[in-house]
């Protein structure tokens, strides 16, 4: 393989990454202000409580005048307890905190909120679950210590709703894992961006187990926790970090309290948000204060205890957002009084009516006693944004008056644009005539669209191009628009890794007094439609992948076309290769550790094949080369699949213990052991070698960046060493060695384990260093030797005289050869070995930032991921340091032993540590062992 093969894969890597980063455009959100200087009011909490979490803190979030009266705690609003998410600050609570203040100040009833917050030391929970628990326990404790704020109210509450982003939200529902928690407490919980699936990366068994128990709980006790709500808000494709499809919630089907979402698919919001931007981003914060205002009641001030109410109030404003608010009449009779002249009959199929400047009072009434067999549906939409009642079915006529009718304005749905509404005649057995309310008494200037529709005429099915035709297939279909809305049914289109580009062409006779297109991608298995809006004529271009697998690939997405009529409109689909990539790294993306570090065990492995064959080890080029044989990986696991679908070796694998094989994150919903036909899927079998090729591109320009940077930091450090001409520079005695090990041993117990990992591993970077100070003074005297050779045969010394000095010169430059030859090859070995030792420290740097973050707490690491199971990774990683080719060339045995093992190390790696990333250093570690006894016995 050469530089051009890895620079080919880097550069997929890199278009990958591009489009995760930047192929979604900007953020859209408007930001919120505070209107005066926020303050944070520190509540004292009990000594125990102090004691225990010295780190952590609550506060009261106020402004202004609030702030002042609230300086004693005497509260009487309804609390709302805010809890950030990993690496978070506690002054996040500030757009919540002034977005429901500022609501407060506006509203006519004396109702309004508390807004608290805590502080957990903007911990690295994501990537360190040690303080996951911790972080619960000091939650339960908070909001006793909120509820004891109001007991000398006469309604006190009994409850606080939790706000939690991120990891936050994660913590908030752990609540209910703890033994001693009252689920009272809490009875509505909403969480931005947190991924209750599964952690983002995991790179320690404590995350794991934290969300083993939350989800246990959850799945054990759903009954229990029925009157819990719990609304999940995922911030789209701009959110990076922490992907939509984790954000939703795992429950039974016939729970409706739990309820996900995406913030494409909010009305009054639809757009993304990054990470960090969900907190703050207006239309978002709106929606949350809304729901918070609508659920308290008015005579206690409090938060409402109905179940159905917070239901309804979250479904309102956060998936349909009809124009009847949460517990509006619409059931009873609605009576009109209008004058005859205010009424008027459409005979024709559609209506296109413009409201005039004046205040007006007009209705229009579509007759369906001839239309019901013909016609199954009825749409109409407005760009009068009023959330007034405006579609009703006559049960009573009066000549060509309605006297009395029901309201159907509660299937209303606001779109970016306008609302629509679409109703089933078939349903509408009791009604004679569907009336449209086009009065503006307000003079206010709007258009009302509605026509009589056959579902069967406008829906229209296209295949999508496959998803490895990149680019080149594309599927058109074109639409003479007759009505107001097409659907069309993305056949096929069901799986996160397809993504494709839809270019919609749109030209029309006439555009006056057109509304705009709304061009919606509607998910039917999960919340997460997104929405385009486009001008008339215009070309606009979608790019569609989705957050989450439909289940059983029973359905597909739908594409609903909301167009003006008689108009043309082109649909154009084809893949888009950069957004492919981009889903990959998504997705799969957290995998990626895994594939390097199996791409650098092999690299080394090449390197040892090597040495025992010629005596030499090979370079970073050639050796890469050698281990990238994807068939000797994929194979045993194929093979250990197989064998998984059989019954008695299921049984045989359970009764060993033996974990389960981690699936790849696309399949994750179903482990690969308990789906017969999952690994026969095209994707992952083909997703897999990607992986492989994008692991060996990391791991090769790393181990090459990592060279240049020794190359380049030797220059630096060469004034400050003696020069050396020996291949066993930077090494240490026996006895060096054992006190090293005690005390890095004792070290990492005593404080951190990842400290006493960085340590060694710097240890055996200066190793390398001083074999490339070396490296260099041997290749400088041997570029001299040639020209003193030359000198001494031009000085006029005697034949013999001159002959033996030649002979000594080049004696003694032959030996500088050989030692040269020796230390560049302990150099190619050493920084393969040090690629490998840097990439598992990495991976115990988040403990180690923790750990470093709380030092002013505790010195001792408790729980400690890196201790004691990485004690066998040190004592390795000190013993390298002495390491060379002529040690490894003497163990034959156990050279032989270590070669052979390796490749099953390598398929287990891969086949047990996509879901479990921290086992990638027990493998690692056990392979380094294995080279360690190769070197000394």
């Amino acid at each position: 393989m050469s530089y051009a093969f890895y620079g080919f894969a880097l550069g997929l890597l890199l278009v990958g990454l591009r489009d995760l980063l930047f192929g979604f455009g900007e953020i859209r959100c408007s930001m919120t202000y505070m209107f005066e200087y926020p303050e944070y009011r520190r509540v004292q909490l009990p000594r125990r409580v102090a004691r225990l979490y010295p780190s952590y803190g609550l506060y009261l979030y106020g402004e202004g005048a609030y702030a002042q009266e609230s300086r004693g705690l005497k509260l009487t609003g309804a609390p709302v307890l805010f809890l950030p998410g990993n690496a978070g600050s506690y002054k996040q609570a500030r757009s919540l905190g002034s977005v429901a203040l500022r609501k407060a100040e506006n509203l006519d009833r004396p109702i309004h909120m508390n807004v608290f917050t805590i502080d957990f030391n903007e911990e690295l929970v994501a990537l360190y679950g040690g303080s996951l628990r911790r972080q619960t326990q000091f939650l339960h404790e908070s909001i006793k210590a909120i509820l004891r704020l109001y007991k000398d109210r006469p309604d006190p509450p009994t409850g606080v709703v939790l706000v939690g982003h991120s990891m936050g939200g994660v913590v908030a529902r752990a609540l209910f894992a703890l033994a001693r928690f009252n689920p009272h407490l809490v009875s509505l919980i909403i969480t931005q961006a947190s991924p209750h699936q599964a952690p983002v990366l995991s790179l320690d068994p404590y995350i794991l187990e934290f969300y083993s128990r939350v989800r246990q709980r959850w799945a054990t006790s759903a009954e229990d926790l029925r009157n819990v709500s719990v609304l999940s808000v995922g911030g789209g494709h701009l959110d990076f970090q922490v992907r939509s499809g984790l954000t939703a919630l795992s429950c039974p089907n016939d729970d409706l309290n739990k309820m996900s979402v995406v913030a494409t698919a909010v009305p009054r919001s639809w757009l993304s948000t990054d990470h960090i931007s969900i907190v703050w981003c207006k239309e978002l914060v709106l929606a949350t204060v809304r729901v918070l205002f609508d659920l308290i009641e008015p005579e206690t001030g409090q938060f409402t205890e109905s179940p159905q109410k917070r239901m309804s109030v979250l479904n309102y404003h956060f998936f349909r957002h009809p124009v009847l608010k949460p517990g509006g009449a619409q059931d009873d009779p609605v009576t009109f009084s209008a004058p005859p002249e205010a009424w008027k009959e459409v005979n024709t199929l559609r209506l296109f009516y413009s409201a005039p400047k004046e205040a007006q009072v007009k209705y229009f009434l579509f007759a369906l006693s001839s239309r019901r067999k013909a016609y199954s549906h009825f749409h109409c939409r407005s760009n009068n944004m009023d959330m007034t009642s405006w579609l009703y079915g006559c049960t009573q006529m009066s000549g060509s008056m309605c006297v009395q009718a029901v309201d159907l304005s509660s299937q209303t749905e606001l779109l970016p644009v306008y609302k629509a509404v679409t109703v089933k005649i078939s349903e509408l057995l009791s009604v004679s005539h569907l009336i449209i309310d086009a009065s503006n008494p307000s003079g206010a200037q709007f258009v009302v669209e509605c026509e009589l529709q056959r579902e069967e005429s406008l829906t229209v099915s296209v295949q999508v191009p496959h998803v490895l035709s990149s680019g080149l297939t594309v599927s058109d279909i074109s639409i003479n628009s007759s009505g107001l809305l097409h659907t069309l049914q993305l056949q096929d289109f069901h799986q996160v890794y397809q993504a494709f580009r839809i270019t919609i062409t749109s030209h029309c006779k006439t555009t006056k007094d057109r509304l705009p297109s709304v061009y919606r991608l509607r998910v039917p298995w999960f919340h997460e439609d997104s929405f385009d809006i486009a001008s008339i004529p215009s070309v606009s271009e979608i790019y569609s992948v989705l957050h989450s697998s439909c289940p059983d690939n029973a359905s597909s997405a739908l594409l609903q076309l909301h167009t003006a009529t008689n108009c043309q409109y082109k649909v154009s689909i084809r893949t888009s290769f950069p957004k492919v990539l981009g889903q990959i790294l998504r997705f799969c993306g957290p995998v990626l550790p895994v594939y390097s570090a199996v791409m650098l065990l092999l690299m080394i492995g090449a390197q040892l094949s090597s040495i025992k064959r010629s005596g030499h080890p090979v370079g970073i080029q050639e050796s890469m080369s050698k281990s990238l044989q994807l068939h000797k990986l994929e194979l045993p696991i194929l093979l250990l699949l197989l064998l998984l679908r059989q019954s008695w070796f299921q049984d045989v694998w359970s009764s060993l213990g033996l974990p389960a094989v981690d699936a790849l994150p696309l399949n994750s919903a179903e482990d690969l052991s308990q789906d017969p036909k999952a690994f026969m899927q095209e994707w992952p079998r083909l997703l897999s070698p990607l992986l492989c090729v994008l692991g060996a591109s990391i791991a090769f320009w790393g181990s090459t960046v990592l060279r240049v940077f020794v190359y380049f930091l030797s220059f630096f450090l060469a004034p400050l060493h003696r020069p050396s001409v020996s291949r066993d520079c930077g090494t240490l005695g026996l006895h060096s060695q054992i006190l090293l090990i005690i005390f890095l041993s004792v070290l990492g117990g005593v404080t951190c384990g990842a400290l006493a990992l960085m340590l060694s591993s710097l240890l055996h970077l200066y190793r390398v260093l001083r074999l490339q100070m070396t490296e260099r003074s041997l290749s400088h005297m041997l570029n001299l030797a040639p020209q003193k050779v030359s000198q001494n045969s031009e000085n006029g010394f005697g034949a013999s005289d001159g002959h033996s000095k030649v002979k000594e010169c080049n004696g003694s430059h032959l030996l500088s050869e050989s030692v040269l030859q020796d230390v560049r090859d302990d150099l190619q070995l050493h920084c393969s070995l040090a690629t490998l030792l840097t990439f598992t420290m990495m991976l115990s740097v988040p403990s180690l930032i923790h750990w470093m973050h709380n030092l002013r707490y505790w010195i001792h690491l408790d729980p400690d991921p890196c201790w004691p199971h990485t004690v066998p990774l040190l004592i390795s990683s000190v013993l390298l340091i002495g390491c060379n080719t002529h040690h490894l060339l003497r163990s034959k045995l156990m050279l032989n032993l270590t070669l052979h093992l390796l490749l099953p190390l390598c398929v287990g790696m891969l086949a047990f540590c996509p879901l479990h990333i921290y086992r990638v250093t027990y493998f690692l570690s056990t392979a380094l062992t294995l080279l360690v006894c190769s070197c000394y016995f």
